[in-house]
């Protein structure tokens, strides 16, 4: 951040109502047909700063109304619809987030006349760039897709008065930062910055140091900390039969375990989790979503989540952010995510809106690595779970007793450069194995040859 004066808002009076910012009637009466009657402590902090024209840096976790915090004044300062380009940009590291954020403009300028439009890749621009012409004032987009339509030429952002990151940490996360780095070269340098993020890494540091100007820090918990309404819970299992056994004694409560998400690693466990899901319960119940499945099929597969006509969502951590389903009962990491920060994404997809949530993570002896950086992430131990008496617990492989070794291996090497690794260990006790039964071979026949 350099040396620039950051105001704080952590000890900010909270407003009671929405009624306290001054929004107009049009906002006000989506507000109150949303359902809802009072701000959240994100919406209560940031709020009034932004319709001040402060920058602000604001640091929530997931299922915190973020989104409302920033959608509701930009609505109130655009007013009504103006021009033919765009006076908003929100960027979003995701497809999914960036309709859900959508998705929440929509709710709330429900009563005005102001334009969205959404950009993504995954399809074709065409049915965009048309949307594009017609008018925009607000434009949602992740960062590739807005890049490529406006070197096309589809995009003017010479009008633009606000701009927002959502999500930064996972836009770091993904390697957006160049990409950042090249949107903020081409909108107007007179404008109003917003950035969030549920995390604050060294990454996310430098960004705001390039894209902020004096901001202000609205923090409603301390960074990266779980929602409070989550209820954390970690077995340690040994490896992928017993995973599988032990999710499937899990769900066999479907009255507790009525809404999940399952995350996995890879494409290929999520994949295999789903087709074993499908035998257990049938097609009906259960969708997988990842980078190789086809736009809609996620659109589609989110959508009936949502609705509530499927009980499980397996998913990789394309799904971890954006993802906002009421009532989910339980998070359940089939793997420890090896991009630590992805943890506190993943469970707050449960415990939502203050409502109650349970996290269960499932880790192995190589995955242990994670989950002590994890703890030190959110400063607090997991609570670690005996596995039930009636789990059959699997011998592990030969195959995945090496994966994990040689994991566990890497894990060392890189806390110590000078760790040889017990691989290594183990061929220069082979290496002198062999030495020596060479040297009493070469002795022996040394002594053959003298006494023949």
């Amino acid at each position: 951040m350099g040396d620039s004066p950051i105001k704080s808002l952590s000890l900010l009076s909270m407003r009671k109502s929405f009624d306290d910012f001054k929004f107009n009637k049009q906002i006000l009466s989506a507000i109150a047909d949303a359902g809802y009657t009072e701000p959240t402590p994100i919406q209560a902090k940031a709020i009034t700063p932004i319709l001040a024209g402060q920058d602000i840096m604001g640091i929530a976790q997931t299922g915190t109304g973020k989104t409302a915090a920033y959608v509701l004044p930009i609505l109130m300062k655009l007013k009504y619809a103006q021009g033919n380009d765009a006076r908003a940009l929100i960027i979003s590291p995701t497809r999914e987030l960036a309709m859900q954020i959508e998705e929440n403009i929509r709710l709330f300028a429900r009563y005005t006349d102001l334009r969205t439009v959404v950009l993504y890749g995954g399809l074709g621009p065409k049915t965009q760039i048309e949307e594009l012409k017609r008018g925009v004032d607000i434009l949602v987009a992740t960062p590739g897709r807005f890049l490529d339509l406006y070197l096309d030429q589809h995009i003017n952002t010479k009008q633009l008065k606000f701009l927002v990151l959502d999500e930064a940490d996972k836009m770091m996360d993904m390697g957006f930062i160049g990409k950042i780095h090249r949107i903020l070269e081409v909108v107007p340098r007179k404008r109003q910055n917003l950035l969030f993020s549920a995390t604050m890494s060294e990454l996310v540091h430098k960004i705001a140091g390039d894209f902020l100007a004096f901001p202000t820090i609205v923090e409603v918990a301390p960074q990266a900390t779980p929602a409070n309404t989550v209820t954390q819970q970690l077995y340690l299992v040994p490896n992928m039969k017993t995973k599988i056994n032990l999710l499937q004694h899990l769900l066999k409560d479907d009255e507790d375990f009525h809404r999940l998400i399952i995350f996995c690693k890879t494409k290929t466990t999520a994949d295999n989790i789903y087709h074993f899901l499908c035998r257990k319960y049938g097609e009906g119940k259960v969708r997988v979503i990842h980078a190789n499945k086809g736009q809609n099929t996620r659109i589609n597969s989110i959508n009936a989540f949502k609705e509530g006509s499927i009980r499980i969502l397996v998913a990789t951590d394309v799904a971890a952010r954006g993802l906002d389903v009421s009532d989910v009962s339980h998070v359940i990491n089939f793997d420890i995510p090896i991009i630590i920060e992805d943890y506190v994404h993943r469970i707050g997809r449960t415990g939502r809106a203050y409502k109650l949530g349970v996290a269960i993570s499932f880790g192995n002896a190589a995955e242990e690595y994670y989950i002590n950086k994890i703890e030190k992430l959110i400063r607090q131990k997991i609570p670690v779970l005996d596995i039930p008496e009636q789990v059959v617990i699997e011998k592990t492989t030969y195959e995945e007793q090496q994966v994990i070794a040689k994991e566990i291996d890497l894990q060392k090497r890189k806390e110590n450069p000078e760790f040889k690794g017990a691989f290594h260990e183990k061929k220069m006790a082979n290496l002198k194995t062999n030495k020596t039964k060479k040297e009493i071979t070469k002795k022996y026949n040394t002594k053959s040859k003298r006494f023949r």
